[in-house]
């Protein structure tokens, strides 16, 4: 087994199709594992104002060397003029999804 540097990709979504969208794309392109969908609420500054939105915010596993081209394909696809894409490290993870993460995305 090689050692990845295992993680997971968060990004908000203007909505559920949205996020279904990107969602299928990267799991077509394996560049993700898994991608969950949970619909949350933000509040952010934007232009000088606080803004508040529903959203759905993607949880997706997968490993940090794909990052780029995750942040490439969601730039071809998101419809925001700045989304933020975070890549957070996984400390730890079960021997038989390090093996099923990296057999789908490695």
């Amino acid at each position: 087994m090689t050692k990845n540097q295992y993680c997971q990709f968060w990004l908000t979504c203007a909505d559920s199709e949205e996020a279904a969208k990107i969602s299928h794309a990267l799991l077509e392109k394996r560049l993700v594992a898994c991608v969950k969908g949970v619909l949350v609420s933000s509040s952010y500054h934007w232009r000088g104002d606080i803004e508040q939105s529903e959203e759905v915010l993607l949880v997706m596993e997968s490993i940090l060397d794909r990052f780029d081209d995750v942040e490439k394909l969601v730039s071809t696809m998101h419809s925001y003029d700045t989304f933020v894409l975070q890549a957070v490290p996984i400390l730890k993870l079960s021997k038989e999804a390090q093996k099923w993460l990296e057999g789908e995305v490695a």
